[in-house]
This record gives structure tokens, sequence and C-alpha cells, in this order.
């Protein structure tokens, strides 16, 4: 049988190599390995202050249906729609991406609640997409943390101090600029405005959320032009919002405005109670305050409202906010209130990583660089390295046989502190410690590292 010829082949040229560089995307931030490090260091810490407390982790879908994400209000221009390329014409529903922590745990309560322990406690540290204008702390992808308290028809007020102090330590314990928990109280400022005879008291509170971004006179303006009120209703509004004690002296300072009503009675109890909950917290590096500025803008808060700002960031803005919620999730017969605060992790770290404020001791785990002699070594670095892995200490072997002074070297440049000499017909093992120099005879199943080098640290150039 004959074969067939075989198809000619041209040869033709590879196409040229790309040399120009990827365009980084706007409002997707990536970290370098040391930024990475530290932020996981971070996150650490976050879960360690909440697993204390006794709050459980979950971790929800990163999709909802469209209509369940606009539930929550005006935020339909930065919902990103997540849909197949080729998706059929028949499949009407829509999937957007969560922009927040809060909407999903809602969905979450209300699908798992027969099978939650009531007050059910929760910590969540999880990515979300947000269609951001990108800039300084605002970001299109990041990553918040969140705890909330959650219960069953009625949840007791005490649990407002208790997230407020959980974050509160949460967030002294960070390696970062001062921090300062601002917080408020909705039922204050709606009695309030009620008392001043605001005909539209949750209008009045969408000025007031302003007050940070506009000067008070112009805020005086607008509540007058945009709430109704008249000029000494909007002087006596804009004379609350700037009220700010470290402790509950803000009661008497409120009560000598001279306005009266019964939820500002109950808004001024319960914003003591948190502010002096959390009074032994306060130190030099973290404070917590009374500020009657903060309102919130979201409609469905009803008592206590909670911002934060970072020292010398103040132009991002709040990066750690929250509060108490009597109606976020219900199914029609059982309602489950609740309280709780989010903190944005990227917002906060990214700008201190930009500005090189914070990063980590090395760019590596590796505690230990195990030098290689030659290549017929390998086998026995690698025995060596396995061994100190055993023992929790994170290590790599050389990746290849150079002169010990440039395996020394490559140590320095990742930031490894040890490096680790195999036993020779001289000597038996040894380790130096390259930043001193200081080189001792070492067991791989005996020796360790000091605790501060076996993981790298947080470093603060600046703070």
């Amino acid at each position: 049988m004959t074969q067939p010829e075989p198809a000619a082949v041209t040869e033709t040229a590879p196409p040229p190599a790309r040399t120009s560089k990827p365009t980084p995307l706007s409002g997707f931030p990536e970290l370098l390995p040391a930024e990475r490090l530290a932020e996981l260091q971070v996150l650490d810490q976050l879960r360690r202050v909440f697993e204390l407390h006794g709050f459980a982790p979950i971790e929800t879908r990163a999709a909802e249906p469209l209509e369940q994400l606009l539930r929550k209000g005006e935020v339909d221009k930065e919902v990103y729609l997540l849909r197949r390329l080729h998706a059929a014409e028949e499949e009407t529903s829509e999937l957007g991406l969560h922009f927040d922590l809060t909407v999903p745990f809602a969905r979450y309560v209300l699908e798992n609640a027969g099978k939650l322990e009531f007050p059910f406690r929760r910590y969540q540290i999880q990515k979300v997409w947000r269609g951001e204008r990108p800039q300084e702390g605002r970001y299109r992808e990041f990553t918040q943390a969140d705890i909330d308290v959650v219960a069953r028809d009625v949840l007791p007020f005490h649990h407002d101090v208790e997230v407020a102090r959980v974050m509160a330590e949460a967030l002294s314990s960070l390696p970062v600029p001062a921090l300062t928990l601002q917080v408020n109280n909705r039922k204050l400022i709606e009695g309030y405005f009620r008392g001043v005879g605001a005909p539209d008291p949750a209008a009045v509170m969408r000025v007031i959320d302003r007050i940070d971004k506009v000067p008070a006179e112009v805020v005086q303006t607008m509540l007058v032009d945009e709430a109704g009120l008249s000029a000494g209703q909007a002087e006596r509004c804009v004379a609350l919002a700037r009220i700010s004690t470290p402790d509950s002296s803000f009661v008497e300072q409120v009560r000598a405005l001279g306005v009266t009503d019964e939820l500002l009675e109950e808004g001024l109890a319960e914003l003591a109670a948190v502010v002096d909950g959390c009074a032994g917290l306060n130190g030099d590096r973290f404070s917590v305050v009374a500020d009657l500025r903060i309102a919130r803008g979201l409609d469905y808060y009803t008592g206590t409202v909670f911002e934060t700002r970072l020292a010398g960031f103040e132009s991002l803005g709040s990066i750690c906010s929250g509060g108490r919620y009597d109606a976020l999730a219900s199914d029609g017969r059982t309602s489950y209130p609740g309280v709780g605060i989010s903190l944005g992790v990227t917002r906060m770290l990214v700008p201190l990583f930009a500005r090189k404020k914070l990063t980590a001791s090395r760019s590596v785990p590796s505690a230990v660089l195990v030098a290689l002699p030659d290549e017929a070594g390998r086998p026995a670095s690698e025995r060596i390295a396995q061994r100190l892995r055993a023992r929790g200490v994170a290590c790599e072997v050389a990746a290849s046989p150079q002169k010990y002074g440039k395996q020394i070297r490559y140590a320095e440049r990742r930031g490894i502190p040890f490096v680790w000499f195999p036993a020779d017909a001289e000597a038996g093992d040894s380790v130096r410690d390259i930043r001193t120099g200081e080189q001792l005879p070492a067991d791989p199943d005996g020796w360790l590292p000091p605790a501060e080098d076996l993981h790298p640290q947080i470093v603060r150039p600046e703070l």
C-alpha cells in the first residue's frame, strides 16, 4: 500500500517577542512579596483577636443575585456584573460581585438560620469588588475584615459595646499610625433633629454626613436648601455636629444646647455606654471618641455608628465603619437585628506601602539558606533543610553551587538572616548570622533561630 506523501511544511519566522511592559490595571492593587507578608501578619493578628473573643469564621460566595445586591440602596453604579462570555439569551438572571460583606452576610443568616446558634458571632475576611473611581484608598478590588453579632428578634445593647471593644482591641494591636475610632448614635442625632423641629430628620442626617467634606457654613446653607430647615434650626444642628469628646462629657454639652426629645435621651445613654466601655483601650496610638458629626449615610443604621481615621492619612476618610442595624435581615416572620463593624484592610495598608511606611523584614519566609558546596552535595543540603523544616524553621537550599561569598550575598538580597554550611572534611555543620558575621557550630536537630528571626516581622521605617 502506497503511503501518502507528507504535506509540505513551510517554515515561517516566529512572531516577534513583545517588548512593551503590561499596563497596570487601575484600582486592582497587587503587592510585592514583602508587602504581602506584612499584610498577612496584619490579617493573622486580626484573626487572633476576633477568635479570642469567640467570633467564628465564615466565607460567603463572591456573587449574589443582582436584585439582592441592589436592596442596600444607591449602589447600582458600583456593582460589577458577572456573566458568561457566551451566555444564552434565555439566561435572564443576573449576578453581581459583592461590593461589601454585609449584604451577603444578611443572606447567609437567612439561608442558615436553622443551623446557627443565636446570637451568632462571625468574622469574615474576604475580597470585595466595587466600581469606584480609583484613587488612593479607593480600589475596585480590596480586602475587608468584618465582625458582626446577629440575634433573632432582639439584640441586647451590650453587644454594641462588645463589638466596639473587640474592633478597638484589634485596631490598637496593629503596626500602623495612630487610629481614632469615632462613635455616634443615630437615635441621638435623629432625636436632636426632631427636637429642633426638622421636618425630615433623615435628610438632615444625609447633609450632616458631608460635614467632613465641605465647610460648616456651606453645610448650614445645604440644611436650609435641601433639608427644609430655618437658618436658626440649621445653626443648632451644626452646633451639635461640632461636639467631640474623649469621654462621656458630651452628654452635658448636648443638654446645654437646650433640645429635648425622648429618643435623644435614649441615644445619649447608649453612646455614653459605648464610649465608657472602651475607655480602658485608649492610648498613644489608639483612642475612642464620641464625635457627633458621624451620621453614616446608609439608612439602615438604627443606633450606634462607627467611623475610624488614620493619623496622617485623614484624606482617606474612614477606614473602619459600621453600626447597629435592627432590620437588615428578615424572612417576613422573623427579623435578625445585628451590630457590626468593617475594616478596609486594603484601604488602610496600600497607602502605607506606597509611602514606604510599612513593609516586612524580608521578602521571603525563609530564615535560613542552606549553602550548596557543589551539585553532588545537593541531596545532603536538602536533607539538612528538611530536618530544619520538621522543626518549624522555614528554609531553602541555594539555587546553584556558587562560591560561598556569592551565596551569602544572595541571602542578603532576600533578607534571609542565616546561612547554613554543611559539614565537610575539615569541620561539622555551622550556621552564620550574616548580619553580624558570627558563625557557630550547629546541629539541624537542635538549633533554632531567635524568635524574632523565625518569621518575617513587620518593619515600620517612618512610624
